[in-house]
């Protein structure tokens, strides 16, 4: 118990000094963070309640187990009780531990299939966005409006002071605020993983398969994730840089998008345009 004691006080102290401990903010992590990051959709805000839920749960459970050592280890041991008790059966005592732990499990279970449901029923989408994951970045494409972009984690260099080091990309992900958002996710290489924790979703990236999830993002800002599968050499390098804007600031974007972003029209082979000729007179 001494060693315990003196352990828990030194990570304390760490805590302390490192600048105490912080609160989770919102679209990226905080130095010294306790938490989940802040919640920017519906789906977030049931998740960080289910978190908590569910860490209720575990902190009765943790407490009455360390609660029943303690006693057995005071009561029970050779110098307290010399003479142990032979009891080998308990009616009331099996029922307990079968009925509570059931109970425990359904009211945990009940939520859980909600979120679930919530997370993988996918209302109708006001804008579709697919994010394709390569070795090692990511390409976003608009299919409505037919462009597509790669985006690069920028390096030390490169970053503005306000940026985050090994999140901050070059292109970001653009979308409108209080709009859902459909995500198409698949993998050009290798299994890769999109997630963005302030939205409460991670999916993954798989080639030759087209997964999908969605966001609800209820406030505008900055918001960053990463590549949450392990992927090879510069897994670490391949961050999710999202920008909510308002439904004006999007449609401005997208149009300037639409001409930097174009994609070229496949050339037609002389051949082919040396045939059509005559037709077309």
């Amino acid at each position: 118990m001494l060693v315990l004691s003196r352990l828990t006080a030194l990570a304390f102290t760490l805590v302390v000094a490192g600048g105490g401990i912080a609160h989770a903010g919102l679209g990226a992590p905080s130095p010294w963070q306790l938490g989940l990051q802040d919640a920017a959709s519906p789906v977030m805000q049931e998740v960080t309640w289910f978190h908590n839920y569910v860490l209720g749960f575990i902190t009765v459970i943790t407490v009455f187990v360390l609660g029943l050592l303690i006693v057995v280890m005071v009561r029970f041991n050779r110098r307290a009780n010399a003479t142990p008790s032979r009891t080998t059966h308990s009616t009331p005592l099996e029922i307990m531990w079968t009925v509570v732990p059931v109970v425990i499990l359904v009211s945990i279970a009940v939520p859980s299939f909600r979120l679930l449901f919530h997370q993988l029923n996918i209302p109708p989408s006001d804008l579709t966005v697919k994010a394709t994951g390569k070795q090692w970045s990511w390409s976003y494409s608009y299919p409505d409006s037919n462009f597509e972009y790669d985006s690069f984690m920028l390096k030390d260099e490169e970053r503005k002071p306000d940026q985050p080091r090994l999140l901050a990309a070059d292109n970001a992900l653009v979308v409108p605020v209080n709009k859902v958002i459909r995500v198409q996710a698949i993998g050009a290489d290798v299994i890769h993983s999109f997630a963005v924790p302030s939205f409460g979703i991670k999916i993954d990236a798989i080639p030759g398969r087209l997964n999908e999830t969605w966001f609800k993002a209820t406030r505008e800002g900055v918001y960053y994730g990463q590549c949450s599968e392990l992927c090879g050499r510069d897994h670490a390098f391949m961050p999710i840089e999202v920008h909510v804007v308002s439904e004006q600031e999007f449609a401005a974007w997208l149009e300037q998008a639409k001409k930097k972003y174009a994609r070229a029209e496949p050339a037609v082979p002389t051949a082919v345009a040396a045939a059509a000729a005559p037709a077309r007179q």
